[in-house]
């Protein structure tokens, strides 16, 4: 099964990248993985910077793939259910699994439907942080799958 994690926006700061970096490096380990970034929009009502980071969104995700949104209204998992949930896609054939953080106003209505809601958390984060902390939980995820000592 492939990964793919998109998002809206540029990461910016340095200790970012190299989070990314360094989780993405070690998730190759057990599954392909592919990180898209789409722009960000300026300039507009929110419900139309919405709708239109949406839509560069879905021209990054295959239609084959299972959608997986970060949002602050989806449900919460811990890491063994994530783990368990990822495990369950792989085993179950999924040909990719996509994970999506939105931009500063999240998704639109339409796009929300088209995929399963996850909440990281109550409390809310830079979209920065969501980015690194997803990687180190999908990562976490695998470790868990493959008996690992890295989560105890």
């Amino acid at each position: 099964m492939k990964l793919r994690v998109l998002w809206v926006g540029k990461s910016r700061d340095a200790w970012v990248k190299e989070a990314l970096a360094d989780y993405s490096g070690r998730i190759r380990r057990y599954s392909a993985l592919e990180l898209c970034e789409v722009r960000d929009e300026k300039g507009a009502e929110a419900e139309e910077m919405r709708r239109r980071e949406c839509e560069r969104l879905e021209r990054q995700i295959p239609p084959t793939a299972t959608l997986v949104l970060l949002d602050e209204r989806g449900e919460q998992m811990d890491s063994p259910e994530l783990a368990a949930f990822i495990g369950k896609q792989r085993d179950s054939g999924v040909p990719e699994l996509a994970f999506a953080i939105g931009g500063a106003y999240g998704f639109s209505e339409e796009f929300r439907r088209r995929g399963r809601l996850l909440a990281l958390s109550r409390m809310t984060f830079t979209h920065q942080m969501v980015r690194v902390f997803l990687l180190e939980q999908i990562y976490r995820a695998f470790t868990i799958l493959n008996g690992e000592p890295y989560h105890h």
